[in-house]
């Protein structure tokens, strides 16, 4: 809204200063400065209704420490990091950008599904919320806008490198000499589903080799990785939404690290520099990325231990998939396992841990654990560490791991 207000006064009344508004950094600045000020500020309002009406967490005895002591606590928080992330997109995004769009759509669509889930905790007093299939449902319909998107959008294109042309001349001594430069940009944008593979030298690889290039097979292929893309990941974030400030210190690194990602990608010299594949317009994702990042560190305010409020489904659902389609938009979804190494690590632990005990029970007649409870921070809650301590932890093994991801556009 700003962004097309200052860009038709600079245009039109050559405004002083209204130029400013063109520089991503100055818009991903003011993101972050306006998300931080929202929750921080609107937040305690937030809260305040939320325990006017009652609007408190179901907890159910698991034997942890400290664990009843936290019932009541307001939920649903996560509607002031979806506010948070709205609110600034709304005034200094460019909403024309194909990629804008997509995570906004993204962002209001899981925001509402977790939502529902929350809503049928707190208002009709289902502990379950909503039901498994409606979720995934929900997951499955995102993930063919994104998959459809991506395929068939004609704003959504690549520039990688090619060979330069081979020059041939006569040289001093008459013996024929052929030079060529160094690999350049396409001139011209390619319309295509490739990917990016870490750690691999010209890591870039085109889901329609896997179908022989059929087009229609292309899209049913990358609709199916989408789906499984901001399923697992939007659920890998959700079990992880179990500590105070634990989703939130561990997704900052990583909107972090696909800022950057998204910055790099989307600036043709650094593109050709770093030999990655130029993506136009993406760079347009930092300001989201920034938005991101003030909402989960002003959310922190309020969320930290002893937490003042819970972001719920809300919010859990909605960080998953935000991360999970950001990275299909910039085209680093195989460098997730890794950059969400501590989501995958708490779906990994839920998935053994059931999948053992199920085992057990009917070879053995009595169900056995590998953990001592799932998913992994409650198993290290049960060997006594404190909740704080648990946080900080894997807040550090997520900055491990994002750090090993940027490492990735160098080490192929």
């Amino acid at each position: 809204m700003l962004y097309s207000l200052f860009q038709y006064l600079d245009r039109h009344f050559d405004m002083p200063g209204a130029g400013v508004f063109q520089y991503i950094s100055f818009r991903s600045a003011v993101a972050v400065i306006l998300a931080l000020l929202i929750t921080i500020f609107f937040g305690r309002s937030i809260i305040r209704a939320l325990q006017r009406h009652q609007i408190g967490e179901e907890i159910r005895d698991l034997g942890l420490e400290g664990q009843l002591s936290k019932k009541g606590t307001p939920t649903m928080g996560g509607v002031i990091i979806l506010l948070a992330i709205l609110v600034p997109m709304l005034l200094v995004g460019r909403l024309d950008n194909i990629y804008v769009i997509l995570m906004l759509i993204s962002t209001l669509w899981l925001g509402l599904l977790g939502f529902l889930d929350d809503y049928i905790k707190t208002f009709r007093h289902n502990k379950d919320g909503l039901k498994g299939k409606f979720k995934i449902v929900g997951q499955v319909g995102l993930g063919i806008i994104v998959g459809t998107v991506m395929c068939f959008s004609q704003e959504v294109v690549i520039r990688e490198k090619v060979a330069s042309p081979v020059a041939v001349y006569v040289s001093e001594t008459g013996y024929a000499q052929v030079e060529q430069s160094a690999p350049m940009l396409s001139p011209t944008p390619q319309k295509t589903t490739k990917t990016t593979i870490p750690f691999v030298k010209d890591n870039e690889f085109d889901y329609g080799w896997l179908v022989g290039g059929n087009d229609y097979l292309t899209w049913l292929l990358y609709i199916a990785v989408a789906i499984f893309v901001v399923t697992a990941v939007s659920n890998g974030a959700n079990l992880t939404d179990g500590l105070d400030g634990l989703l939130t210190t561990v997704s900052v690194p990583i909107m972090l690290v696909l800022g950057a990602l998204a910055y790099l990608s989307g600036h043709i010299v650094y593109a050709d520099y770093l030999n990655i594949m130029y993506i136009p317009e993406s760079a347009e994702l930092v300001v989201f990325a920034a938005a991101m990042c003030g909402a989960l560190l002003g959310f922190l305010w309020y969320n930290s231990f002893p937490a003042q409020i819970f972001m719920g489904d809300t919010g859990s659902l909605s960080i998953g998939g935000i991360i999970a389609v950001f990275a299909l938009c910039i085209r680093k979804e195989l460098l997730l396992p890794l950059m969400c190494g501590i989501f995958l690590a708490e779906a990994v632990s839920v998935m053994a841990q059931v999948g053992y005990f199920k085992y057990t029970k009917r070879k053995y007649g009595e169900g056995r654990r590998i953990l001592l409870m799932s998913p992994l921070h409650h198993h290290y809650q049960k060997q006594g560490l404190f909740e704080t301590k648990i946080v900080m932890r894997f807040f550090i093994v997520s900055i491990l791991l994002c750090a090993l991801s940027l490492v990735t556009l160098k080490i192929r």
